[in-house]
């Protein structure tokens, strides 16, 4: 019998380490561990996660904008 590849858990879970933001987005939750899931104590790692993550679709965006249909 063939084993299959591991599956993420869940579908977007494979697609987080591949994002520019990946760095972000695991000190935000490294700070949420150190401060035992304080959130007022990781607003600033949130805030730098959120504008990573605003740029990263404005350049999707920008990229699907000047994308032909039909070439």
């Amino acid at each position: 019998m063939a084993s299959k590849a591991p599956t993420a858990p869940y579908p977007s879970a494979a697609r987080i380490s591949d994002s520019q933001c990946f760095p972000q987005y695991t000190a935000s939750l490294k700070c949420l561990e150190e401060f035992n899931s304080d959130k007022s104590k990781c607003q600033e790692h949130f805030d730098v996660y959120k504008m990573c993550k605003k740029k990263e679709r404005e350049a999707r965006l920008e990229r699907n904008k000047n994308r032909s249909l039909f070439s």
